[in-house]
């Protein structure tokens, strides 16, 4: 018969032991931090929530991922760089900026370039978005899924735009992108880069006339209440990425890759639900709260007008024309 000391001996053991896997198990795990602009519940942070936690349990812990909102990490030309180097592990990035570091990227900042958001999704999962995602690899950003961010159109506080002409004259703010820069001017309008944080302010003081966005951050930012007229011309279609550092993704094994790359797809999916539900919603409560509302008809006189502008991108870019035929002929 075991004495009790023996058995009080070997219980200890084994809760030793228990212990020093648990410690050895932790101390082998790989530790993922992941870059977001937006605040929690906003759709790109609730697909990221989730793609975090399906590889971290995918996984069985071997990576332990954690998402960082609200930018705390820096902002997102600060972003690109750590991911790049591999000081962060993963991100969603806006293609808008991201020309600065991938310059055929800026391809997907051109106006009506996409002839609706179903389209946008399209091309970007085809070869077509393999090519760009060919360039952000060399540049160390593993494009693993592509998000939405929704289909901008201008709005302003004087009266609807149906026609370019209606522009004439009105300070519109707009991105720091000489492409919008160019797009608004094209229409007759007084293009105005300006911090988006200043945007309701200017707004409300008569400072600018109008901006341009999607129906969430137009309500998010109550611009409703101060640029009532809300004319629908999509004239941004502008695509996201789920990016992982190309030094994250090499160190991984086949079967890690093959998780991480299945949770980032599952996590587009769920991005472009909720973002859909997201803009049906803010476009119904802009309008219950005086927003008025007005889908442009013809854009077929926007679309022209842009014809200089497109004129100078080929000019500087003159390899891509063929890409930008590509886009438009896919449907």
């Amino acid at each position: 018969m075991k004495t009790l000391k023996t058995i009080t001996h070997r219980t200890l053991l084994a809760a030793g032991l228990a212990v020093g896997l648990s410690v050895a198990a932790s101390a082998s795990a790989t530790t993922w931090r992941g870059w977001n602009i937006h605040s929690p519940g906003y759709p790109n942070s609730v697909a990221l929530k989730h793609f975090a936690q399906t590889i971290t349990q995918k996984t069985h812990g071997d990576i332990q991922a954690t998402v960082y909102n609200n930018a705390v990490l820096g902002d997102q030309t600060d972003a690109i760089q750590q991911v790049s180097n591999g000081a962060i592990n993963f991100a969603n990035f806006n293609m808008s900026p991201m020309g600065q570091y991938v310059p055929k990227t800026d391809i997907l900042s051109l106006p009506y370039l996409f002839n609706s958001v179903k389209q946008m999704h399209h091309v970007m999962d085809g070869p077509i978005g393999d090519q760009f995602a060919a360039a952000m690899k060399k540049k160390g950003l593993v494009v693993l899924s592509w998000f939405d961010s929704g289909a901008r159109s201008f709005y302003n506080s004087k009266h609807p735009i149906t026609k370019p002409s209606d522009l004439k004259g009105m300070k519109i703010r707009v991105q720091d992108n000489d492409l919008y820069v160019d797009m608004v001017e094209a229409l007759g309008g007084n293009a105005t880069p300006m911090p988006f944080s200043d945007v309701y302010q200017a707004l409300k003081n008569g400072v600018i006339d109008g901006a341009e966005n999607n129906y969430p951050s137009y309500k998010e930012t109550n611009h409703y209440e101060v640029a009532k007229y809300y004319s629908e011309d999509d004239h941004l279609i502008i695509p996201e990425c789920l990016c992982v550092s190309k030094a994250s993704w090499d160190a991984l094994s086949a079967k890690d890759q093959k998780i991480v790359r299945q949770a980032a797809v599952a996590a587009a999916k769920e991005q472009r639900r909720l973002w859909a539900k997201d803009s049906r919603e803010a476009k119904k409560y802009v309008a219950n709260h005086g927003a008025k509302i007005n889908k442009i008809k013809n854009l077929k006189p926007f679309q022209d007008a842009m014809k200089p502008v497109y004129a100078k991108f080929y000019k500087a870019h003159p390899d891509q024309k063929a890409l930008v035929q590509k886009i438009r002929n896919t449907q």
